[in-house]
This record gives C-alpha cells, structure tokens and sequence, in this order.
C-alpha cells in the first residue's frame, strides 16, 4: 500500500491558518497573494483574508510560483532542530562532556543564560545546570560499569571530592557506588538527525526508547519505561546507542532500509504484537490501522491498534510512520505530521533508487 500525500481541502487548510493550528505543521504551506510571502500553518502573523491565499504541498513549490519564505515563522527550516544560536554551546558541551558552565561563561559567548535556561526546559524538562550534572553522572556510571575505581571515576567525572561524587550520585540514582557497578542503568544519548534531535536510551538487553526530543509526551515515555524496567535513568554512552546513532545516520542518508538492533518491546501481548506487526511493513511501503487489525484477526480493533501505534517507544526503527488512514491519507504522529511526511517521501525516493 502506498500512502496518498495530498493536500487538505482548501477550506479545512485555510481554518488551521485562522486558528494557527500547529498540528497542520507539514502537511501544507501558504502564501499571501497581496505579500509575496509563504508561511507555515501555525504562523503568527495575522491572518490573511481566503481569496488572497493559494496552498503549496512544499517550500519548492511556493518558491517557484514566485514566493519568498517568511522571516517570522521560517518555513524552508525543519521544526525542532538545534536553532543556530545554540550550536556552538552544544559542539563545547560534546568537546568537554565534564566541563562545568557558568553564567558568566554564557555571557562570555554571547549567550542569555535566561534563554539557555528556557530552551533546555522546553526540550529536556530540566534546566541547563540539571542536565550537565546529569549527563556527568551519566558518564560516570558508564566508567563505574566498565572498572574503573570511584576516586579515579569521581574526579574524571569534574567532581571536586569523593564525598561530593558520592552524595550526588545517591541523589540522581539513589544508588552508591558499589550498588551501581553491580546494576544496570538505562543511558540515555542525544542524536542528531535531519529532522531534528533524538533521545536514545538502551542498557545491555537493546534499545528501549528512541524519541524526537521535542515530542510533548517525553517525560511521560521516561517515567513508563522507569517503572517498567526498575532501572534508574541516566545520560551516558553505551554500545547499542552507539550502533543506533550509527544505523539511525545511515537510514537518513539512503543506506539502510532495515535496522539491526536489540530491541526491548515490552508491553502487553496486545501490545508487543502489534509492535512486531509495525516490524513487518516494508521500507516505502505503508498500511493502514484497519488492515493492521485485519491481519491480526481481530478486525474490530482497529482503534486499539491505533492506540498501540502511538503507545511505539521506538521511533523509526519500530516503523509507526508507515501506518496512513484508509484512504491512504496521512493521519497523526507524535512526532508531528511535517516528520511523519518528510520520512515517507524520504523512504519512497530512495526506494526508487
């Protein structure tokens, strides 16, 4: 089954105009007759009236018609990426994983560290200052787990006294030093990718979360898979996020079609069938809720299965994009519509290759 990207009707696209409706994100852009101007759906600029707006499926589109992009929603730029005023904290913060940041070193590069602040909250749920103490734990519950003595770990981690490694340790983990040797955390490592960045988080037994970091329901999906496997959540690195960091580059760059990873898809039954059920629609290729249910033999569970799709951990890797309406129309996606779109033509170009 291939999935029908086309336009929504005029009337239902111009509605999301009035109400700036966010939730279009993707699926259309618009331009303004009177400005020359094209936009996102969920612009804020004030709404233009029905008969001077025409509709484009995507930016090429509205550029050859003549329009230019807008300076206030930017609608030739992927929503959720790392905006440019934050690259360079970001490439220093992986050039030196212990450093410990100030204010002052914020202003020093320019930076509002009230902004900062806001940014990381809005994408980790924490502030700047919790995440870099997190993410040193995480570090150094990755070398307390491979040997390392806990003085040598406490002090290559940035922490000034074994004391002061120690408490904090047992305040973000609630384990000592010995307790997490012997344990298993989950880590958790940010990935870059077209479409913006992704949390990745496995341990030992596979992959157990692979989200857009921006997704609404992401501190939820920590708390469940926290509870779920009894394990203290933690940034760090780890062999299998390293390989999916690698297979996850390789899928957005054309080269790979299938991923082989350890996965943890625990669940219910119901659940983990229909996840393995994801598992089996081809790359390119796309199904529906209903023929989901369907091959399932159960063919009146169609909005269970459409509740199971959205319950998918596994971004891409668990294929829940490839799941359209019916009518082979685009339908939700929690990592926002514009994704879901952008990775089905991304599949469908490269499958013609």
């Amino acid at each position: 089954m291939n999935a029908t990207i086309t336009l929504p009707d005029p009337e239902t696209m111009y509605q999301a105009i009035v109400d700036r409706d966010g939730e279009m994100e993707g699926l259309f852009l618009f331009a303004v007759k009177t400005t020359g101007i094209f936009c996102r759906p969920g612009c804020k600029s004030k709404a233009p009236k029905r008969e001077n707006v025409e509709f484009f499926a995507n930016a090429d589109q509205a550029r050859a018609a003549g329009y230019r992009p807008c300076k206030r929603c930017r609608p030739t730029e992927l929503s959720g990426s790392v905006p440019a005023w934050l690259t360079q904290l970001v490439d220093a913060m992986d050039a030196d994983p212990t450093r410990r940041w100030t204010n002052a070193d914020l202003a020093a590069m320019g930076l509002s560290p009230v902004r900062v602040r806001r940014w990381f909250q809005q994408h980790y749920r924490m502030t700047f200052h919790a995440y870099l103490r997190t993410r040193r734990i995480g570090l150094a519950v990755d070398m307390l787990q491979r040997g390392s003595d806990v003085t040598s770990v406490a002090l290559d981690s940035g922490y000034e006294s074994l004391s002061g490694f120690r408490d904090s340790l047992r305040k973000w983990t609630g384990q000592s030093p010995t307790s997490i040797k012997q344990g298993e955390p989950i880590l958790v490592e940010r990935l870059l990718t077209p479409l913006g960045p992704m949390l990745a988080a496995a341990s030992d037994a596979g992959l157990c979360l692979l989200e857009f970091a921006d997704r609404k329901m992401l501190p939820e999906q920590f708390e469940r898979i926290s509870k779920l496997f009894q394990q203290p959540i933690l940034p760090g690195t780890h062999p299998v996020l390293k390989r999916t960091a690698e297979q996850i580059e390789q899928y957005f760059a054309g080269e790979r079609t299938e991923f082989t990873l350890p996965l943890r898809l625990d669940g219910t039954s119901f659940q983990q069938t229909v996840w393995k059920k994801l598992l089996e629609i081809p790359y390119g290729q796309t199904s529906s809720y209903g023929k989901m249910a369907d091959e399932l033999g159960k063919p009146t569970a169609s909005r269970a299965v459409g509740r199971t799709n959205g319950d998918n951990r596994l971004a891409i890797v668990v294929p829940c994009h490839r799941v359209v309406r019916s009518d082979g129309h685009l339908c939700g996606y929690a990592g926002g519509l514009w994704r879901k779109r952008w990775l089905l033509e991304h599949e469908r170009k490269h499958l013609s290759l």
